[in-house]
């Protein structure tokens, strides 16, 4: 559908005669547009696809001189590049988003500070990681003390990164801290962010040896899961299965492991 509408209304619109500005204005929906097109393109894991999406958005933002699609596009194959362990991609696409963005107000800031630190944490790179989460707890701290902006960076997800960081760099049980504290503060109409990140902490959980908290992260996925569509939210849920399946005598696991499974089918 956001293709065809691509396709079909926004294309002919930008054939259109206009002045500069309204043209420039056109430009810059259509880069959104495109950026939005390609996060759903990568939520359903057609990486090539959300790529070319993600290129012709920053071609158009550029064009535009939209300066806060072209960066929020830049972090988003920023956000790929890690999602896919293209590390030194992450780090350079993190870190030209932050370059093209220097008058960034703090809530942008702390969402691109986030993602450089979160891709330096992969890169193994402690110093830097450290620092760029310190510049986005800063900036958040302003930007809370200011009107909050619906759907933007918040701290939950700032949260989200701090237990990302701590993970990379070897603080499993901090990384579960951080991600248990995202799941409190997140709004409650995020069903997709809490399958993903929930699935992750339940991961972790286990990892850490504490099969019963696991279990009860896990069975919150998968009362979200049947409301939402996203081939990233399967991908967690078929590795719930893989990892619940080794220890299906205990009862406990045996349900969860039957109940994914049921609802992967679905």
């Amino acid at each position: 559908m956001a293709a065809a509408f691509l396709v079909n209304t926004i294309v002919p619109h930008l054939k259109a005669r206009a002045s500069e500005p309204v043209r420039q204005a056109m430009l810059a929906a259509a880069a959104d547009h495109l950026y939005l097109t390609g996060y759903m393109a990568m939520d359903e894991r057609e990486d090539g696809l959300a790529q070319r999406y993600y290129m012709k958005a920053l071609d158009l933002a550029h064009r535009a001189g939209d300066h806060l699609t072209y960066c929020t596009t830049l972090r988003g194959m920023s956000v790929q590049a890690v999602d896919l362990g293209h590390t030194r991609q992450a780090v350079r696409l993190a870190e030209s988003a932050s370059s093209a963005s220097p008058q960034a107000g703090p809530r942008m800031l702390a969402f691109l500070a986030g993602q450089q630190a979160h891709a330096a944490a992969q890169d193994s790179d402690r110093l830097a990681a450290l620092a760029h989460l310190k510049t986005a707890e800063i900036a958040m701290e302003r930007a809370e003390s200011r009107a909050k902006a619906l759907g933007s960076y918040n701290p939950s997800a700032l949260s989200y990164h701090v237990g990302q960081v701590r993970f990379e760099l070897g603080d499993i049980t901090g990384s579960i801290e951080s991600l248990e504290l995202a799941d409190r503060l997140r709004e409650p109409t995020h069903r997709r962010t809490r399958v993903r990140y929930n699935a992750m902490l339940a991961e972790r959980q286990w990892q850490a040896g504490r099969m019963e908290e696991a279990v009860a992260t896990w069975g919150k996925v998968l009362d979200d899961y049947p409301h939402v569509q996203s081939g990233r939210c399967d991908d967690r849920v078929r590795t719930l299965i893989s990892i619940v399946a080794p220890r299906t005598t205990n009862p406990l696991a045996r349900d969860l492991h039957d109940r994914a499974k049921t609802l992967l089918q679905r």
